[in-house]
Parts: C-alpha cells; structure tokens; sequence
C-alpha cells in the first residue's frame, strides 16, 4: 500500500558542497531491510503492525519497510503517516509551517503495534510530538519507532528500537537524509564540524 503523499510541499534542502556520504542507496536498502527483519522477529509475525511513517521523509521510508516486512510474510502492512506539525514544542521559535494530515489506515490503531518511522533521531523532540498526536488517535497496544539515522544529542529519554546507523555527531554537524520519493536519490550525508 502506497501511502498518500503529504499535503504540504516538501522543501528540497540545498546541501553544503563540503557534505561527504555516509550511507548510499544500497546501504538505506539493507537498513530497512535489516529494520524490517527486526520488527518480523520481535512482534513473532506481521499481524497487528501498523506503519505509520513521519512526514516528510519518514513517509517515504514507512512506505518502504511495510513493503519489506509485507514481501517477507506475506501479507499488505497498513501504511499511513502522522503529521506532528501541530503538536511540536518549538512553534513558537520556528517560521510558520503549514499543518500536514494524518493519514491513518483503515484498521486503526486501538490494540495495534504501531511503528513510527523517522528518518532523523536527534533531539527526540519530534518523536515525543508524535507520541502526542498518537493519543488524540488512539491507544495502541504498543508504540516502536524505527529510525534511519541516530545521530545522538537527545534531550528527552527516548531511544528507537530499530536503527538503521548510529552515526556519531558533533551538534553543529548536520545530517542529509535524501530520498527519492522526495529528493530525486537516495543517500545519508553529513555536512559541517571541524575538519582539522
């Protein structure tokens, strides 16, 4: 299942010709499907996830690891996404963003697993938006987050379950993560830091 693309236009970042690769297309496909393989093995099956990928890039990487754990058992994973836009704790100090939609498969989420999907894990502040949104949804039986990239720096206590790379940084590096639903190719750079 192919999930519905974000209401907002995504903004294709403009990166730094100092940024250097740390994950290329193969490497993503290998993550998600290693995610994939994780998420299959812990819920013992396939049988109550519900994917729900974090928009912008995180829609597109839900859309791929339902596909991946789907080709493995089987069966169609319910894919959506969850617009946090207006549950984030820094709209105050941030340029105004228009409200995305949640798109929420038809089964729901009462009694489900739900795995959010991010690209990012930084701070965490985004994921604890989520958690937000997700209460005004329903109430899963239990919610796991799979992630792209950890780059560390967390700020509040939350930790993914599945990670595709732990990828050190220094806070004033940046990480690109590019897809090509939204970006025309796929690949994870880092961009600033001191390069003595």
């Amino acid at each position: 299942m192919t999930c519905p693309e974000p209401t907002a236009p995504a903004t294709v970042a403009q990166i730094p010709p100092d940024a250097r690769d740390v994950m290329s297309a193969d490497d993503i496909a290998r993550a998600l499907r290693r995610i994939g393989h994780e998420i299959i093995e812990r819920n013992k099956g396939a049988s109550e996830l519900v994917v729900l990928g974090i928009p912008t890039r995180g829609v597109a990487l839900a859309d791929r690891l339902a596909a991946a754990i789907g080709s493995v058992e089987g069966v169609e994973i319910p894919v959506g996404q969850l617009d946090v836009t207006l549950y984030r704790d820094d709209l105050r100090r941030q340029p105004t963003r228009p409200a995305g939609r949640s798109v929420i498969p038809e089964v729901g989420i009462d009694d489900r697993i739900v795995v959010l999907v991010d690209d990012v894990l930084y701070s965490g502040r985004t994921i604890r938006a989520a958690l937000d949104a997700l209460a005004e949804l329903g109430r899963p039986r239990a919610v796991r987050l799979a992630v792209l990239v950890d780059r560390g720096h967390r700020e509040l206590p939350i930790r993914a379950d599945h990670v595709g790379k732990n990828l050190p940084t220094a806070r004033n590096e940046r990480v690109h993560v590019r897809v090509t639903e939204v970006d025309g190719e796929d690949v994870v750079r880092i961009s600033g830091g001191d390069r003595r």
